[in-house]
């Protein structure tokens, strides 16, 4: 763009472009095209789609039906969906907190000045790059009650095998377990943390008699708090999305004990092809998603510490 050459004092512009301008502006369309493209068909058109079907009777052969508010009523009377609340929050509330410590405790184990400690660190992050329906797979024969890995290991201590995936009591247990696998991404992004640290405050720390327990928590914890918060909000969105080990070895059971509510989305969606209420239900999950991390956001402000100050 240029300035107007009669009213130069004033600074008025002028809108017309020039012929270099025009140029680069329609290479800047050009290249961002196929992404512009792919976000309005792949993400756009089907969130808004499902939108709109979240208040329709739509079952993909006929055309949708719009019902209102129906399926939003139905759900609060369907017994699938609530006792699907249930098992995702009793994963979350224990497969969360466990996953966390024990990604801190490694962090910190590895953040000392021990021998191969880049080997420690790929070893422990390996685990998370396999995809999840081959660690589920892997997990199936671990669980298996007669050649299985663990059950082996606890008939070493004289305990009797149990059928992990096959036995109510212990079903969600074992998907609680097989969390644990991935946590070496949340361990590698805990030790970047520790590691951001300043010395001298722990220096500080021990010439003024504080011990190991007592530095880490005034100290340490403090430090990498912002850290631990952001893992927590992951932990926490990615256990309200668990599918793929539902999916791959328990298919919901025994008697709905691993009936997840993504995969109560899916069953609804992709077996009873009751695509309106599946949506329906995805958008009251992302409503949760949404509550839970504003929740989560507002009480971090009384353990998160920030160098600028606390949030607001």
């Amino acid at each position: 763009m240029q300035l107007h050459q009669g009213y130069p004092e004033q600074g008025v512009v002028d809108l017309k472009l020039t012929r270099g301008e025009r140029s680069e502006s329609r290479h800047f369309y050009l290249f961002t095209a196929p992404w512009i493209i792919g976000f309005v068909v792949f993400a756009l058109f089907p969130v808004l789609a499902s939108f709109y079907l979240g208040f329709t009777d739509y079952d993909i052969i006929n055309s949708p039906v719009f019902v209102g508010l129906a399926n939003f009523r139905e759900l609060f009377h369907d017994e699938h969906f609530w006792n699907s609340i249930v098992v995702t929050l009793k994963y979350c509330l224990f497969s969360v907190p466990l996953t966390l410590v024990l990604s801190l405790m490694f962090a910190l184990l590895i953040n000392q000045k021990v021998p191969f400690r880049g080997f420690f660190r790929m070893a422990m992050y390996f685990p998370s790059m396999i995809s999840g329906v081959a660690m589920s797979l892997m997990w199936f024969w671990v669980f298996n009650p007669q050649a299985g890995l663990l059950n082996y290991a606890l008939s070493l201590f004289g305990i009797e095998p149990i059928h992990w995936l096959l036995d109510e009591r212990y079903a969600l247990w074992a998907l609680i377990i097989m969390s644990f696998w991935g946590m070496g991404a949340g361990m590698l992004i805990f030790l970047a943390g520790l590691q951001g640290v300043p010395t001298s405050l722990l220096e500080a720390a021990r010439l003024d008699g504080a011990g190991r327990w007592k530095s880490f928590w005034n100290v340490t914890f403090p430090m990498i708090s912002p850290v631990f918060l952001f893992q927590l909000i992951i932990g926490v969105i990615d256990s309200f999305q668990v599918f793929t080990q539902a999916y791959a070895i328990t298919q919901g059971g025994p008697n709905y004990t691993t009936w997840f509510y993504v995969y109560n989305i899916y069953v609804n969606a992709f077996k009873n092809f009751r695509y309106g209420y599946a949506s329906a239900m995805a958008w009251l999950l992302l409503a949760a998603v949404m509550v839970v991390t504003y929740l989560i956001m507002k009480l971090s402000n009384r353990f998160v510490y920030y160098e600028g100050g606390r949030e607001q």
